[in-house]
């Protein structure tokens, strides 16, 4: 007599109500979702709801900060597009195309703001007119159009982001600089355009308003002044952290803090041997704010073929002063024959 076969083990997760698995799924690390919503159905849909990011992983804390990086290859009619910085199952990390996002225009102004990021301006190969407005939602890899920009901007814009709105600078021809505010929270335009009185350089997130070498200040008449230490200095590429500015040097190959309160520059101690030694390299870098540390994007050529570097630096300031970073890790992310356009920080 053959024995009663066993009954197969059920699953106890898939007994639990869908909030008590929304609260599970929402401790769980974003890069662990998709292979959560590869077992069933349910848990798709789950992991695409709108609950599960806007509620319980922001009320849990259990919000991450991802790296998005904007790469052109040099290819003919190549066009801009975005990856996505990931963990590899050895533990190093790999740039990784986002396919289900379109390229982006040529010349285009980016800007994170939370779980999305924005952008403005810019022009397709086949489309140079349209004054055109996107955003991208970086927890689901989907685009929007956004409403029209109030006017086309010639070259690329520059973008800043203050109290929720989204100052958009640029040209509209060789002579007149405008400044168009984007509210992020209504999703429109503000009706007036504005003419700044300034030199329109690189704009920078940063404490008390700053924009790089622009520094706003609600309490004056007019609210754009120049700060002449931060106009000064030669940078490609600048973020901020505890209200200092961080940038990279190509010119003499130094990562450099600016302190905001003190007004004063100052070398980052402690990371000297691992940048890159030559300057004709080091042109098309990136500094970002991640999480509180640095993410440093740098490309490398070693035998014709072009190696993009990333660095994540933890950041101390001692009691001298003096601030010094510590190198967590540092991977070749991805190679090719390409250049960096633009990297950025989503949080969700």
């Amino acid at each position: 007599m053959s024995s009663p076969t066993k009954p197969e083990p059920t699953c106890l997760i898939m007994s639990l109500p869908d909030e008590v698995v929304v609260d599970i799924i929402a401790r769980v690390s974003t890069r662990f979702h998709p292979s959560i919503s590869a077992v069933c159905r349910r848990f798709r849909s789950l992991v695409a709801s709108p609950e599960l990011y806007k509620a319980r992983r922001s009320l849990l804390g259990c919000n991450e900060h991802r790296l998005y990086v904007i790469l052109q290859s040099f290819g003919e009619n190549s066009e801009p597009r975005v990856y996505n910085l990931r963990r590899k199952p050895d533990g190093g990390r790999r740039l990784v195309l986002i396919s289900s996002l379109p390229a982006m225009p040529h010349e285009a102004s980016y800007v994170a703001v939370g779980s999305r990021i924005h952008v403005f301006g810019g022009f397709r190969l086949y489309d140079r007119k349209e004054p055109r407005a996107l955003t991208i939602d970086c927890r689901y890899h989907t685009m929007q159009p956004l409403p029209t920009m109030p006017k086309r901007m010639i070259g690329t814009p520059l973008s800043h982001v203050m109290e929720g709105k989204i100052y958009v600078f640029g040209y509209t021809n060789y002579y007149n600089k405008v400044t168009a505010v984007f509210n992020t929270l209504t999703q429109t335009w503000e009706p007036e355009m504005t003419k700044p009185r300034i030199e329109l350089r690189h704009v920078l997130n940063g404490p008390d308003g700053y924009v790089n070498s622009i520094v706003y200040d609600g309490t004056k008449e007019t609210k754009w002044e120049t700060e002449w230490m931060l106009k000064f200095n030669k940078w490609k590429s600048v973020c901020v952290s505890d209200d200092v500015f961080y940038s990279y040097d190509c010119l003499y190959n130094k990562l450099k803090a600016y302190d905001t309160k003190l007004r004063c520059w100052s070398e980052v101690k402690g990371v000297k041997t691992l940048l890159p030694g030559k300057q004709s390299l080091v042109w098309w870098s990136r500094v970002v704010n991640y999480g509180g540390n640095l993410i440093f994007l740098y490309q490398k050529r070693i035998c014709r073929i072009e190696e993009l570097w990333c660095v994540e630096i933890a950041l101390e300031r001692r009691q001298d002063g003096e601030i010094w970073g510590k190198v967590e890790w540092s991977d070749v992310v991805i190679v090719g024959d390409f250049c960096l356009i633009e990297s950025l920080v989503a949080t969700f």
